[in-house]
């Protein structure tokens, strides 16, 4: 049975606007969410630019649809520079968030999982005791990935410098660094997915393109489902995008094209047509040197936050 693809369209963030749309969209997706302990994770990737992060408004709005929705709610997540709370803090995340009583908390207290390839990965110990997650993305290209959406955001639940380790051990290698997000993505709880592609980073990213106003909100219980829904609007095929090709190798539900079912508005309603990706992709891989650099700018980045 397809898998439903909310698509919506919002113009800007408005608070009172997207609000109303994200509630729209999450209602229209599918997904009943648990009536526990539910992970919004948003994508907190550095403070600067803020385009290259989850608006804060989006953000809050799912928090305020879960709420009523009598979910227990954490918003978490592990930045690629600096501090989950400096980074939220920077970009307005924490004051959007405190009329709802709700702060940003770090994603750290690895937990060993292991890979079908071989060795393990550390994966963040509240991700995985949630009863629920919801991946909340930014839609922005990325250097190494082509674009980075639902199931790319869940490798934030890896803590910290993890992360740059993961690139450097199985980058480039038989598909291994794809696989080992989608190992990722298949260890955490049920996973949702709302986009914000309101305003989405193109040219180049994941944090210095150019702003794209797309003006689109996108939900699904399947994260899989709404990023095959999304590169598709984007004119890309599983061959131009290295982790939706891995999912579609794996049989992962949603990843195929007669998975998806599209609900309330079709590709039509969206103009993709100037949206840029890199040609050219970066090696996932990094040097010894890279990683090296990457470790110190990560640890300079946290303390100054």
């Amino acid at each position: 049975m397809p898998i439903p693809v909310a698509l919506l369209r919002c113009p800007d963030y408005d608070p009172q606007r997207i609000g109303r749309v994200v509630a729209e969209a999450l209602d229209a997706s599918g997904w009943t969410p648990p009536r526990g302990h539910v992970l919004v994770k948003p994508n907190l990737l550095r403070a600067a630019p803020a385009l290259s992060c989850t608006h804060p408004q989006v953000v809050r709005a799912a928090c305020a649809w879960l709420l009523d929705s009598g979910c227990r709610i954490t918003v978490a997540d592990s930045p690629g520079f600096g501090t989950a709370r400096g980074v939220a803090e920077a970009i307005g995340l924490v004051e959007a968030l405190r009329p709802l009583g709700l702060s940003v908390t770090p994603l750290d207290d690895a937990v060993q999982v292991p890979l079908s390839f071989g060795g393990s990965i550390g994966v963040a110990r509240h991700a995985l005791q949630a009863d629920g997650v919801l991946s909340v993305p930014r839609l922005k290209a990325h250097s190494q990935m082509r674009v980075t959406l639902a199931v790319k955001n869940l490798f934030g639940c890896v803590p910290g410098v993890r992360k740059a380790f993961v690139h450097t051990r199985h980058g480039d290698r038989d598909h291994r660094f794809e696989g080992a997000l989608v190992e990722v993505a298949a260890a955490l709880p049920p996973t949702a997915a709302l986009l914000d592609g309101v305003e989405a980073m193109h040219v180049t990213g994941p944090g210095s393109g150019k702003p794209y106003q797309l003006g689109l909100v996108g939900a699904s219980a399947s994260g899989v489902a709404l990023d095959a829904a999304i590169c598709g609007l984007l004119g890309l095929t599983p061959e131009q995008v290295p982790l939706w090709a891995e999912l579609a190798r794996r049989g992962a539900p949603g990843a195929l094209p007669g998975d998806v079912e599209l609900v309330r508005e079709g590709m039509d309603a969206f103009d993709a047509s100037r949206f840029e990706v890199p040609g050219v992709l970066k090696p996932m891989s990094f040097r010894p040197g890279t990683l090296l650099r990457s470790t110190m700018r990560r640890l300079w980045a946290a303390w100054r936050s």
